[in-house]
């Protein structure tokens, strides 16, 4: 999207944008690989200390925790300061928790507490990394071609969270969990030093604000003015918790008792994740009028692992519902990182993006708490169908939001220079492509 102070700024404005992606999505693989490879040596790693299931849940709830309390601030931070340093810096903070961690783990038996500490820290590095990489993300590309950006972005993310779990479930079975930890708090080391050669020159300075509170409050505005904003962070709240229960806590029950066990269960989980990256290939050549319309119909079929859980389908079914699942869900993936891009001022969009990513967590916890409980009351397969059933009633219920099925992509700069749009706007058309 062109600026209306573009021409006045920099003719090289073009290839820095261009440099800044190439140098983001660089960063993203390297991160994705290390931090993907992980998950996998995290859990090897309690397990090998003497922990269970129950220790593994701890761990990962003590990286969530500090992630849902610090995500507003790490939002209202990255449009302080330069998003790039706000990235290093947490970069930095990840590259020492997990070299501490695979200390501890190269060692022998680390303690239970001291792996819950080191991922609380690697949580709260990444509060304040998210929304300063998304700001910085959608701030690095202009025009026409943003969309095509964030899906060249999105695919090549997807692609390494896909190779970085298969790559680290090997390399743990190879030389142990304790090296493929320390391989990812490298990676971070790697991505925070591409990160901090990234041009801030075309970010105007920021004004002097009222201080951190005045700029939560502000992003809560610029949040809660915007219906089809709010609408669809909440329907992503509940989306997000209940596939999270269906795939963390009820997925691997069916694999067991139905399916032969975690291997192919593993490789549906894997057809999910090759399913994204085919939606994201799309979205590089697709660019639907009404973005947000285009891609929250594409997130009902979300419902269909979790009902094929419960029938529960044979394994190549429930591998073919898993790899649509993932591309449908991707093309609403590109579509909102194109929408915010859009709509939202670009010195708000690191406070937005924390709104999105709070809405996104914050019932995810709860859900997978509770996931065993249910289970225990209504049985496995009500349980699941009671997933699926929710992802389809709050899809339906965020297209009755005029703003969700009006807002057109448009070529001109909606929002760039801070001026918020109201709904009768949105319901109108932009201009945009077919």
């Amino acid at each position: 999207m062109t600026s209306p102070t573009a021409s006045s700024r920099s003719p090289r404005r073009p290839g820095r944008a261009g440099r800044n992606h190439s140098l983001l999505t660089a960063a993203a693989v390297i991160t994705g690989l290390g931090s993907n490879g992980a998950l996998v040596a995290g859990a090897f790693a309690v397990l090998e200390a003497g922990g269970d299931g129950g220790d593994i849940g701890l761990v990962a709830a003590a990286r969530t925790l500090p992630l849902v309390l610090f995500l507003l601030i790490g939002g209202a931070v990255a449009d302080r300061l330069p998003r790039h340093r706000v990235m290093v810096a947490a970069n930095v903070l990840n590259c020492l928790s997990q070299a501490a961690f695979a200390a501890l783990v190269l060692a022998g038996e680390p303690r239970l507490w001291h792996m819950m500490l080191l991922a609380a820290l690697g949580g709260t590095g990444q509060a304040f990394f998210g929304p300063a990489a998304e700001g910085m993300l959608m701030s690095s590309v202009e025009g026409e071609n943003a969309g095509r950006a964030f899906a060249v972005f999105r695919m090549a993310m997807q692609g390494a969270a896909l190779g970085g779990a298969a790559l680290g479930g090997a390399m743990v079975a190879a030389i142990g969990p304790g090296w493929v930890l320390a391989a990812d708090a490298a990676a971070f080391a790697l991505a925070g030093a591409l990160r901090a050669f990234l041009d801030v020159g075309h970010i105007p300075p920021r004004a002097p604000g009222g201080g951190l509170l005045a700029d939560l409050r502000d992003g809560w505005k610029e949040f809660a003015g915007r219906p089809w904003l709010w609408g669809i962070v909440v329907q992503f709240s509940v989306a997000n918790a209940v596939v999270a229960a269906a795939d963390a806590v009820y997925g691997p029950l069916v694999a067991r008792d139905h399916l032969g066990g975690a291997g192919p269960w593993g490789l549906a989980l894997g057809a999910f994740g090759a399913g994204t990256v085919a939606g994201a290939l799309l979205m590089t050549r697709w660019k639907p009028r009404r973005l947000l319309l285009a891609g929250t119909l594409c997130v009902f079929p979300l419902a269909l692992p979790s009902a094929a859980l419960a029938v529960p389908v044979p394994v190549g079914v429930l591998f073919a519902v898993m790899f649509f699942a993932g591309a449908t869900v991707e093309v609403f993936g590109v579509s909102w990182m194109t929408a915010l891009h859009q709509e939202i001022p670009e010195h708000k969009l690191s406070r937005v993006s924390a709104y999105d990513w709070f809405g996104s967590v914050a019932l995810v916890p709860l859900a997978t708490a509770v996931a065993g409980p249910t289970e225990e009351a209504f049985g496995r397969t009500a349980a699941l169908w009671g997933c699926s059933g929710l992802v389809v009633l709050v899809t339906a219920a965020v297209l009755c939001v005029p703003d969700v099925r009006n807002l057109r992509r448009t070529t001109t700069p909606v929002a760039r220079g801070g001026t918020a749009r109201t709904s009768a706007d949105a319901e109108r058309p932009l201009g945009g492509l077919g």
